[in-house]
């Protein structure tokens, strides 16, 4: 039995700068950002999909990581693949060159471009204006970090019509080196919406809270704890449930919502961190 083409529009995409490489995919296809999506910092990005290849992902960062540039990583799998008139893929390498592939084989409408640190491409789709939108507004939203973009990407995409079979999952995978959680993994975003009538919008949402949880308020912008904000942390601290010195309270509290990366003792406090507090007592 023959799977199903994995019909999607994805950007892979990189922001040399800040170190960070990535893609977001949205397909009707369950759970399209378990297969679609390969990325490793300083290496590359990549997205596999129509009948996609799953073996495009490892091997085509391991081309990547031997030193070939895009185009030839694209070359080197497709030119080994019986199958690749029904594939797409697109890639982005260490330095930010840039290329895709369609089959002659994909359902129509398909296509991809390229340009400066990115590929778009995609598949039963509603026209190229769904490609288009990926590569516009990753051009025009350079203010933006990278998941922030990738996912503003998805959104102009669908709203210039996406994928013709209609909505089902999204996906976002961002890496950076020692960027991700504690400084120990260099996963940065790792985000899946497996199946919902409106899975762009729920990744938005999903990055939002990935953003309050574990984003990073320079420190210069935290706030100092003086004697009346110290009486208000303790205030709603024991309102919650925890009372007693006040760096083992928050620590406790912050352990138990998972805003443990935001907190550092308790002579400053995040902006983000006394925001929720407040929303929750």
């Amino acid at each position: 039995m023959r799977a199903s083409p994995v019909a999607t529009y994805s950007i892979v995409a990189c922001d040399l700068e800040a170190g960070r490489w990535g893609v977001a995919v949205q397909s009707k296809f369950l759970a399209a950002g378990s297969l679609v999506p390969w990325a490793e910092p300083g290496v590359g990005a990549i997205a596999t999909q129509a009948y996609a290849n799953p073996r495009y992902g490892p091997q085509g960062l391991t081309l990547l990581r031997e030193g070939l540039p895009a185009a030839d990583v694209v070359e080197r799998l497709t030119t080994a693949d019986e199958g690749r008139a029904q594939r797409q893929v697109g890639v982005v390498d260490g330095q930010g060159q840039a290329a895709s592939f369609t089959g002659e084989g994909c359902m129509a409408w398909a296509g991809g471009r390229t340009g400066p640190r990115y590929a778009v491409q995609g598949n039963i789709l509603v026209s190229a204006g769904t490609v288009d939108a990926l590569a516009e507004t990753f051009e025009a939203r350079s203010e933006l970090e990278l998941p922030e973009r990738l996912v503003a990407c998805l959104a102009a995409a669908q709203a210039a019509g996406g994928d013709r079979r209609g909505q089902q999952a999204a996906g976002l995978l961002v890496v950076e080196r020692e960027g991700g959680y504690a400084g120990l993994t260099d996963v940065v975003v790792d985000l899946r919406v497996d199946d919902h009538p409106t899975p762009v919008a729920e990744l938005g949402r999903l990055l939002g809270l990935h953003a309050e949880l574990f984003g990073k308020t320079p420190r210069e912008q935290w706030l100092d704890v003086d004697e009346t904000l110290g009486a208000e942390l303790r205030e709603r601290l024991t309102r919650l449930g925890y009372a007693g010195d006040l760096d083992e309270a928050l620590a406790a509290w912050a352990g138990t919502e998972n805003y443990e990366e935001r907190v550092d003792g308790a002579e400053q406090i995040d902006p983000v961190v006394l925001g929720a507090l407040r929303r929750q007592s």
